[in-house]
């Protein structure tokens, strides 16, 4: 049945006169189901790219250096689609505002899925040579940033605004799951294939079939989450809680403030998610004598861990406030980065610990990471706000993380990744401090 019509028979349930106007309240529960599976398909995109970047992309696209310097290339352009986000954001808040909602997600993840074909499609430098391999490679990459950035369709502040004011913390964990899942599900594909194929097949054909595979999340990314924001009782959500595109310029004269320390407030948990999918494969392929197949299968333990700590985060949040939960969270993962180069450096037990402790951390910090200072925007802004926010904490917190504690690490050593996660762990602190003197904290 469709959510229009799940509604309709409840309001034929409940009400005494079938003709009654009254408007319909929109679940929670089905709110969350939209964002969990668009979050879902949009994190495998991610992490497919994530991965591809250790395992294939040094031999394919960067085959004139060695190994560790083409993974730093790799990872530059990794990072490429966090620097376009905002810009893929404006574009398509200036999209919704010329034509609807519904239209510019579609265009986005049409974006997103083509780029994302496009790169299982790309020939290696071998082919075309490698200036031409690398551009093409790049133009994806760009196309994944500004899709991504496009496709906000505010469905995880409504969340947020539609749940039980005392389980806040609950849904508000719900659209972080998608992580955890498009972590499993591309990991998973990935040890699949790395275990199943020659190495030679491996590169030549294998290392595609999960970027098509992409393609088709995407389509079930976007009818899920269309089925919400093109439905009626959605949109007069949306508008009645004004989760509309507002003018950026206003924004930022107005409550840039507010941006700048929701972004820092998450910035430990967003400097730890790279830390724990993408650089240790990094660290394992070029230094580590542990076997990648195995590597993996530890990666996935670690993401099923991550995504059953979520459900206590939201437990924590509710209990003892979402702003508090990540302090909390930021002192332990402060805790985390001082053994962090003992851990890495320990041999496989170390490494295995670091993943499992490490993804465990995640779960409790990620799952309250998004929108934890948004009630501090007035609610016309709320909507651009919470986008740009969210873009600013993975440019500043997480798109660069791979290409600096790679790079950091081989040169001085595993301590570059203690500093810099503790970093991003004192920044979160002083985040929510200055939030804290700022405004009456609202959980």
């Amino acid at each position: 049945m469709t959510v229009a019509g799940t509604h309709a028979l409840h309001s034929l349930k409940t009400t005494p006169n079938a003709h009654q106007t009254d408007p319909v309240s929109v679940a929670p529960g089905d709110i969350a189901v939209g964002v969990v599976i668009g979050r879902a398909s949009e994190y495998f995109d991610f992490f497919v790219y994530g991965i591809a970047s250790v395992l294939v992309f040094p031999a394919l696209f960067f085959p004139f250096v060695d190994r560790l310097q083409g993974t730093l290339y790799a990872f530059a352009l990794l990072a490429l689609a966090f620097v376009v986000r905002p810009l893929g954001t404006l574009v398509g808040m200036a999209m919704q505002r010329q034509w609807d909602r519904g239209t510019k997600l579609t265009a986005a993840l049409f974006l997103l899925g083509s780029s994302t074909v496009g790169m299982a499609l790309l020939p290696s430098s071998s082919t075309v040579g490698a200036w031409t391999a690398i551009t093409l490679l790049t133009l994806c990459r760009i196309g994944q940033g500004l899709a991504l950035g496009a496709s906000w369709d505010g469905l995880p502040s409504l969340l947020a605004l539609n749940a039980p004011e005392s389980r806040r913390g609950w849904y508000a964990m719900l659209g972080q799951l998608g992580a955890p899942l498009g972590f499993i599900l591309a990991c998973g594909l990935f040890a699949y294939l790395w275990g199943s194929l020659s190495a030679e097949d491996f590169l030549s054909w294998g290392w595609r079939y999960p970027f098509f595979a992409a393609f088709a999340m995407n389509v079930v990314g976007l009818f899920a989450r269309l089925r919400l924001v093109v439905t009626h009782e959605y949109e007069r959500e949306l508008e009645l809680h004004e989760l509309d595109p507002c003018n950026p310029k206003e924004l930022f004269e107005q409550q840039g403030l507010n941006v700048v320390i929701g972004a820092f407030a998450a910035l430990a948990s967003y400097a730890l998610f790279h830390l724990v999918t993408v650089f240790p494969l990094s660290w394992i392929t070029l230094y580590s004598q542990q076997a990648i197949g195995q590597f993996l299968s530890v990666e996935l333990a670690g993401a099923v861990l991550c995504a059953a700590a979520m459900p206590v985060s939201g437990l924590m949040a509710d209990r003892i406030g979402r702003r508090r939960t990540l302090g909390t969270l930021a002192i332990l993962i402060a805790a985390f980065s001082v053994v962090t180069p003992w851990l890495l450096g320990g041999g496989s037990v170390g490494q295995d610990a670091f993943i499992l402790i490490g993804f465990l951390l995640l779960g409790l910090s990620y799952g309250q990471s998004a929108g934890s200072v948004t009630s501090n925007f007035l609610p016309r802004f709320r909507y651009t706000g919470a986008a740009l926010t969210a873009d600013l904490a993975w440019l500043i917190g997480a798109a660069f993380a791979p290409l600096i504690a790679l790079g950091l690490s081989a040169r001085f050593g595993l301590v570059a990744v203690s500093v810099y996660l503790l970093t991003g762990a004192l920044c979160t602190l002083l985040a929510l401090r200055v939030n804290r003197a700022l405004y009456a904290v609202r959980d």
